[in-house]
């Protein structure tokens, strides 16, 4: 875990949301054809959707939140979805309580 990476890609608002509506995907997202989002994640569509954004501006965002691995993703077909890595999270709220 690298917390310069993490705190760069935790610091921008949209990102951030993004976090929290990975928390508790059923309530922040409709039922998808991939299955339970809790166990494959949520499609991008859905995240650009929500954000409002454009899809290059989410595909950024998540490769961002990917490679700090605040995020894993899981391709089925033609469609990814991504879903909370909470190892790493628990990692950065660790390395708060432990440095900060």
């Amino acid at each position: 875990m690298d917390p310069i990476i993490l705190f760069k890609a935790l610091s921008n608002e949209t990102r951030i949301q993004i976090l929290e509506w990975l928390k508790d995907p059923e309530k922040h997202f409709p039922p998808q054809e991939g299955g339970d989002c809790n166990k494959i994640g949520v499609c991008v569509s859905h995240i650009q959707e929500k954000a409002g954004l454009s899809q290059s501006t989410i595909s950024q965002y998540l490769l961002m939140l990917q490679r700090a691995g605040l995020l894993e993703a899981y391709r089925q077909g033609q469609w990814t979805y991504y879903k909370r890595n909470e190892k790493t999270l628990d990692e950065l709220l660790h390395f708060i309580k432990e440095h900060l």
